[in-house]
């Protein structure tokens, strides 16, 4: 009973025998009642012609006498026929499948009527009178009575067993009939509308939505597999909630490093280009960092070069300068402690700012909650920024004071070889004069030497000026372009009428020395077109081609007389000068068209170089 009440195969099972066999049993019950049936019809067909021949017996009784051999011939026929039915098989048959005590009754009194009473009777009216025949035919009708109740009883029973067949079959139609419905609302209740059940979970459970339930409560096996489905959704459910949680907090982790990227990179901009004040473009990001990743306070410590030792430069929350503090009108360091900001007893790691093998300095960074992988990659992000930061403006400070030096390199140099010459040649001079003083030399020979110093007096003024206009336009917008388009903006003003400027020069071709002895020369040029060429139109280009640089300062004046500068022409010797000092070609041609033309040619120290490596 346990093993059908928690089973579904069970209980369809056993309806399925229960039916079968009450099938087998009807079918059984009805081939027993037709084979107890087998034989009545005969045994009825054998009964009425028993009936039959007792008639024609009574009737061949009739003229009867001891003459008439045929009809007594015809009556022992009749006899024996009526003997031979009435102990034949088939009425025996009859009786064994029966098995009716009424019917067997009937049977042996028909028998024994028969061979008592009526073969003495006929025996006697064949060899008697007529009052024997008359005794005779009133015991044959006695027979005919006796063999229409025996059928008649044997019709009876053959009813009653098709009757009892037909209220079986009926009976077993209405069990089986239940058992059907039984079966059928069964399978409905426990199999139809569970599975049905179960399709919606599983469609449900497709859709994402697990928390449909079965709430099955039967122990069969649907329920069983309702009751796992309703686990397995919970268990889902749970873990999908988990799972979204989990999204959710990698969505919002993954917005905060966005954020954190963006923010480090655009502060990158500011980093790179602050200058010196690394405080105050450093420390917005570092406070706006602290915000979204809940970090903080961070210090930024630098790397001293003499004694390996870190510095403090910056703290995002301190409530004093920083005793290296470099800039006293800076307030970033000096902003007061947020409400949100990270105690200052928190534990801190402490990151190296380092570019390759240099360690430039140190980034402490305090915190409260543990630091994940992600936010230490995105603090590894930082100190790599400002290292490069911090590497950059080394170098800018470097590159500063190296381009201080070779600017001050060059402007001794230039003093050197331009006015402290004109100098030194005064100086010599005002000895001559002292000694021609001393001997009292004439007048005449006195006023050469004045002359010789009021002209030596003049060119080192005159280089001082030129001197002067050439740094201040080097000075105030670096590069040559901007210079030469000065000088030839100034030198148009001079002339009174504009010169004309070819620049077809790549960028960063040029060292600083070149640029102002290219400067120079042309500047020089330009003043001897303004003294001696009375030009009405001047051209300068400055071409680069085939790794060599060409420049050419060109006018439509009178010209040299040769193409050789006078002895005491001090321009001409400077730009020789010049030339000598970048290694280059320098020549003075007058132009076909009229005028002179100043021609230089050399290759520039970049290509130089890059002519040796390739070597």
């Amino acid at each position: 009973m346990n093993l059908l009440r928690h089973s579904l195969v069970a209980r369809i099972t056993a309806y399925l025998l229960a039916i079968t066999g009450m099938t087998v049993l009807s079918i059984g019950f009805t081939m027993m009642i037709a084979q107890n049936s087998q034989g009545d019809a005969a045994a009825i067909n054998i009964a009425g012609s028993l009936r039959l021949n007792s008639a024609q017996l009574s009737e061949a009784l009739g003229p009867l006498t001891q003459t008439q051999n045929g009809s007594q011939q015809n009556v022992s026929r009749l006899t024996d026929q009526l003997t031979a039915k009435l102990e034949g098989p088939a009425l025996a048959v009859g009786y064994h499948y029966t098995h009716d005590e009424i019917l067997q009754e009937q049977l042996a009194g028909l028998k024994a009527l028969w061979h008592n009473t009526l073969i003495p009777l006929l025996d006697d009216a064949i060899h008697g009178s007529s009052n024997d025949v008359a005794q005779a035919r009133v015991a044959l009708n006695n027979l005919i009575h006796h063999i229409d109740q025996y059928v008649s009883t044997l019709e009876s029973s053959t009813k009653s067993k098709m009757h009892l067949l037909g209220s079986l079959q009926l009976l077993f139609f209405l069990l089986i009939g239940v058992l059907l419905f039984i079966a059928l609302y069964d399978i409905r209740h426990n199999l139809v509308t569970p599975l049905r059940q179960l399709r919606v979970l599983s469609r449900e459970a497709g859709h994402g939505n697990f928390q449909y339930r079965s709430n099955f409560s039967s122990h069969d096996e649907l329920g069983q597999l309702g009751r796992a489905f309703d686990q397995m959704a919970a268990r889902l459910d749970t873990r999908y909630q988990a799972l979204e949680a989990r999204v959710s907090r990698k969505q919002a982790e993954l917005k905060r490093h966005n954020r954190a990227l963006q923010i480090i990179h655009n502060g990158s901009r500011t980093l790179y280009g602050g200058g010196n004040d690394l405080c105050a473009s450093t420390a917005p990001i570092l406070r706006e960092l602290e915000d979204l990743l809940d970090i903080g306070p961070i210090v930024l410590s630098l790397r001293s070069e003499h004694d390996d030792t870190d510095m403090a430069i910056l703290a995002t929350h301190s409530s004093e300068r920083p005793l290296y503090c470099r800039d006293l009108n800076c307030l970033a360091c000096l902003e007061p402690q947020r409400g949100n900001a990270v105690a200052r007893n928190a534990e801190a790691i402490v990151l190296p700012v380092a570019v390759g093998e240099e360690i430039l300095g140190s980034l402490t960074v305090g915190y409260s909650a543990p630091i994940n992988a992600s936010k230490q990659q995105l603090l590894n992000t930082l100190t790599d920024n400002l290292a490069t930061a911090i590497f950059l403006q080394k170098r800018i400070e470097e590159e500063q004071q190296l381009s201080l030096v070779n600017e001050r390199t060059i402007i001794a140099r230039e003093l050197h070889d331009s006015l402290a010459q004109s100098l030194s040649y005064l100086k010599m001079q005002v000895t001559r004069l002292e000694r021609i003083q001393e001997k009292q030399f004439s007048a005449e020979q006195q006023r050469g030497v004045t002359s010789d110093l009021r002209e030596g007096l003049n060119s080192a003024y005159r280089q001082l000026r030129e001197l002067l206009s050439t740094f201040r336009l080097s000075l105030d917008k670096p590069g040559l372009q901007p210079a030469l388009q000065q000088t030839i903006k100034e030198f148009s003003q001079r002339l009174g009428f504009p010169v004309e400027l070819t620049y077809r020069l790549p960028p960063h071709l040029l060292s600083a020395s070149e640029e102002i002895h290219l400067l120079q020369i042309t500047r020089e040029a330009l003043a001897n077109t303004h003294k001696h060429a009375k030009a009405h139109w001047a051209h300068v280009s400055l071409v680069f081609d085939q790794a060599t640089l060409h420049l050419a300062i060109e006018d439509d004046g009178i010209g040299l007389q040769d193409d050789q500068s006078p002895p005491m022409h001090y321009g001409l010797v400077i730009m020789r000068d010049r030339a000598n000092n970048i290694n280059a070609d320098l020549h003075f041609n007058n132009r076909p068209e009229g005028g002179t033309g100043v021609y230089l040619c050399f290759t520039p120290l970049t290509e130089r170089l890059i002519k040796e490596g390739n070597t």
